[in-house]
């Protein structure tokens, strides 16, 4: 189970930072219609961190969280992914980034309605057209880290909220991603499932996975080591989260 998480998280060492962001500037629009959605965002994530971004709406967590997965470019400043500047690279090669390094979770499940839990979980191998056994054998994995190997063979209709979500997290690692992005991940799911989701989250996190965590909610926030806080495209807040108020 460790061994496969770590093989999960990239196997980055503690201690080099997977994300150096330096002075991150986007503006949309232009002339006195400009909107500048982030204003200089500055910092560091070391691997085997679990940091959620909060903000109110507009505060610029997503325009953050699009840069930070290479869905978008910054107007100016400095991204490095894993040493590697990737500010400015062209489409096709973020698209290459974002197969090979990051993985992502959203509110909504994203799941094939008629492919089975582990054939979902197998998509991005199946892209990236690797071996058929070696990728049934690290979907099967992923899904055993979730805690779904009893329902490999379940399509996406026979399973609850909570566990299509835990197979859309499942295919987030199955690419062995150095980074995972999780947006609102629980923003469809009830407060019981919100948290046993933020459980699994958080025990991927202590076998080693780099998590960034995007949220409004503080008690979710709360399963983070770390939390950055946005408001109109600044950083006004960046704190370790006390044990105490960590979930265990």
């Amino acid at each position: 189970m460790k061994r496969a998480a770590d093989r999960a998280s990239g196997g980055a060492a503690a201690d080099n930072p997977v994300i150096r962001a330096r002075e991150l500037v986007k503006i949309y629009g232009e002339g006195e219609s400009a909107v500048r959605a982030l204003q200089g965002v500055s910092f560091d994530l070391r691997a085997g961190e679990m940091c959620a971004i909060m903000g109110a709406s507009g505060s610029g967590k997503s325009t953050l969280m699009h840069i930070l997965g290479c869905l978008d470019r910054p107007t100016s400043g400095e991204y490095l992914l894993d040493g590697r500047d990737v500010s400015q690279l062209e489409r096709d090669d973020l698209a290459e980034i974002r197969n090979e390094r990051l993985g992502f979770v959203f509110q909504s499940f994203n799941l094939l309605s008629r492919t089975t839990a582990l054939e979902n979980v197998e998509l991005p191998l199946v892209y990236a057209r690797g071996d058929r056994v070696d990728m049934k054998q690290r979907a099967l994995e992923c899904l055993d880290l979730v805690g779904l190997a009893d329902r490999a063979h379940h399509q996406p209709n026979q399973l609850s909220g909570g566990q299509q979500q835990r197979v859309a997290i499942a295919r987030a690692l199955v690419n062995r991603p150095s980074l995972l992005l999780a947006d609102e991940p629980t923003g469809n799911l009830d407060t019981q499932t919100s948290h046993e989701i933020m459980e699994v989250l958080a025990g991927l996190n202590r076998r080693g996975m780099t998590i960034i965590l995007i949220t409004h909610e503080h008690d979710i926030a709360k399963y983070a080591d770390r939390m950055i806080e946005l408001r109109d495209g600044r950083i006004v807040a960046d704190r370790r989260v006390e044990l105490a108020g960590r979930a265990t």
